[in-house]
């Protein structure tokens, strides 16, 4: 297993600068992943990671040695793609032992490590097949088979399942993680689904724009966002944001929205001094309101309903302003209809305007 540090790490295609002065520290057999848009150099930064690639300026240290000038087979690290990249005219077990065998490893050593490969990832029954005899999913597992086999102290993941279909990019998520669980080989997943950088990761790399936002567990980045690009990344259905202005009623924090109604919040700290903030309030976290309820209770109308199996995730026009609520009640509601939301004062986030 490698440990991976980036120092300062650009990257520029002549005048276009991509990634801006990057740091970072992976520590041996965690799993990562980087996560953001297109274009926001995640790709980019996994292609430098393994050697593909030349960084502008900046260092990469693997297992505190500087690899900057290291080939990828230097690096010793293991890289499974978007396309399957498998050879058509071999068997599943050609396929993941070609690089060994290129390597010139005796044909015992390659059978033993194919076959432990060939168990992990349950392809025993598979291996005389093409790769045009296999679905999509047995297809994956091989590609990570052959990655698998090369002992690596590193795998790196470039939207490996983007070319699935959603039933079968849950599956594959689960195969992903059983195969870190019993490997626990430090591993480096791109994607641009958050879904499947939550359920994968011990802690996600958000990038936008080529720079980190934010670092952190998926709990740690759901529960306290550092800024808005993160608030609305993270989460799904996508956080719900209202301007306005801070101003302070009987000792209560409040925003006055551009409507005249005010949300309370609980002052964290760190708002600007022009008092101009944005606030975030995730759909999960809207409620029917009861007569209990005194503080941040609206009155809407029920836009669109969109009936998910265990959910309903209703778009509710409130003081012009649209806001997504997720209904687990399954309340039964028509179109038009008017209800009171409450939003609990400790779920408020509340960020600069600026951002």
């Amino acid at each position: 297993m490698s440990s991976v540090t980036l120092k300062n790490l650009s990257k520029s295609f002549g005048t276009v600068k991509v990634l801006h002065d990057l740091n970072l520290d992976i520590e041996e057999g965690e799993f990562v992943a980087l996560v953001g848009p297109s274009g926001c150099g995640k790709s980019t930064l996994l292609r430098i990671i393994a050697g593909l690639d030349n960084a502008t300026s900046g260092d990469i240290w693997m297992n505190d040695k500087w690899v900057n000038d290291f080939s990828p087979r230097e690096r010793n690290i293991a890289m499974v793609f978007q396309s399957y990249a498998l050879y058509p005219h071999m068997t599943v077990e050609e396929n993941i032992g070609f690089n060994l065998r290129i390597s010139g490893l005796s044909k015992a050593d390659i059978k033993s490590r194919v076959s432990e490969a060939t168990d992990i990832l349950d392809l025993g029954q598979l291996l005389d097949r093409k790769p045009s005899q296999l679905s999509g999913g047995q297809r994956q597992r091989v590609a990570m088979g052959r990655a698998l086999v090369r002992n690596p102290d590193a795998f790196l993941f470039d939207e490996p399942l983007s070319n699935l279909d959603a039933k079968l990019r849950v599956q594959m998520r689960e195969e992903i993680k059983r195969l870190h669980q019993k490997v626990r080989t430090t591993s480096i997943y791109v994607t641009h689904d958050q879904i499947e950088a939550m359920t994968l990761a011990d802690r996600i790399i958000i990038m936008h724009a080529g720079r980190i936002q934010q670092m952190g567990t998926p709990t740690e980045l759901y529960k306290n966002p550092a800024n808005v690009f993160v608030a609305g990344f993270i989460g799904s259905p996508s956080m719900n944001f209202l301007h306005g202005q801070i101003q302070t009623n009987q000792g209560k924090a409040q925003v006055l929205l551009p409507s005249g109604a005010t949300i309370d919040f609980i002052d964290r700290g760190n708002l600007p001094a022009d008092g101009r903030v944005v606030v975030g309030i995730r759909p999960e976290h809207l409620e029917f309101a009861t007569a209990e309820n005194r503080d941040n209770v609206f009155e809407g109308k029920v836009d669109l309903i969109e009936p998910t199996g265990a959910q309903n995730h209703l778009k509710i026009s409130v003081n012009d302003q649209t806001l997504t609520l997720v209904d687990t009640s399954l309340r039964e509601l028509n179109i038009d209809d008017t209800i009171r939301i409450h939003i609990p004062v400790e779920k408020v986030h509340v960020f600069p305007h600026s951002e």
